[in-house]
């Protein structure tokens, strides 16, 4: 699996993670990599996504797949692509815009609509807003345009492998409407969607139950679409 972190502008660091590790411990490789965009890199690098969200990032992504299927303890016909919100965007993108790449997706309360979400962001979050917009563009300008193309939402139709998608009902930041609506798009497609919904969690889960059923149900989800031998009608 390639996780992808948070953000955008986050950074995948050595350290515990409980779902990762319950992934290793089953017998999945899990690359967490740092695409253009990432902190931690120095400014040029952090910079690099800016206004170019779904395109360079993904080609990262796909990199680092590429990278996975060339280790020989690998089986390159089975990767697949996993992460929460900005990451949970990452994997709706490598879906809908790089749909042969990837075998599986695990999406984790991830952003689907830019043009929605960047609008409701609350205005205690001011500052917080001001800062994406500078990197991912002002829904209420001609960035709009921009925003609806790399949008997952918009383009459900060329989705064609399993996808899950789990989501806090209470979640201020990638509201529930966000994945009930990737969720519904998809399953026109006659592909199999999993949908996990914590009505007691917002962004991120952290009630420990919650959690043990999170990791549960993807660790279920990618024994029966991708470590299994099944081929998808």
């Amino acid at each position: 699996m390639v996780w992808v972190h948070g953000g955008p502008g986050g950074q995948s660091r050595q350290g515990f993670s409980s779902l990762i590790q319950y992934l290793v411990n089953h017998g999945y490789a899990v690359l967490a990599l740092n695409n253009r965009g990432s902190s931690g890199y120095g400014k040029t690098f952090f910079q690099l996504d800016d206004q170019n969200h779904g395109e360079g990032d993904l080609q990262d992504c796909i990199e680092g797949k590429n990278w996975l299927a060339q280790q020989p303890e690998i089986d390159g016909d089975k990767i697949g692509i996993i992460g929460g919100s900005y990451g949970g965007y990452m994997t709706m993108a490598a879906l809908t815009f790089a749909p042969e790449e990837f075998d599986v997706g695990v999406n984790i309360y991830g952003v689907t609509n830019w043009l929605r979400t960047l609008k409701s962001i609350p205005p205690w979050w001011e500052t917080f807003k001001d800062a994406l917009y500078l990197e991912m563009g002002d829904p209420n300008t001609v960035d709009s345009i921009r925003l609806h193309r790399i949008s997952p939402l918009f383009h459900t139709e060329n989705v064609t492998k399993p996808l899950m998608v789990l989501q806090g009902a209470t979640d201020p930041r990638v509201l529930q409407i966000e994945s009930d609506e990737i969720v519904e798009n998809v399953q026109k497609n006659g592909v199999p969607v999993e949908y996990v919904l914590f009505e007691d969690e917002g962004h991120g889960f952290v009630k420990k139950e919650n959690q043990i059923k999170a990791n549960e149900s993807i660790l279920e989800f990618l024994n029966t679409y991708l470590k299994a031998d099944t081929e998808i009608q």
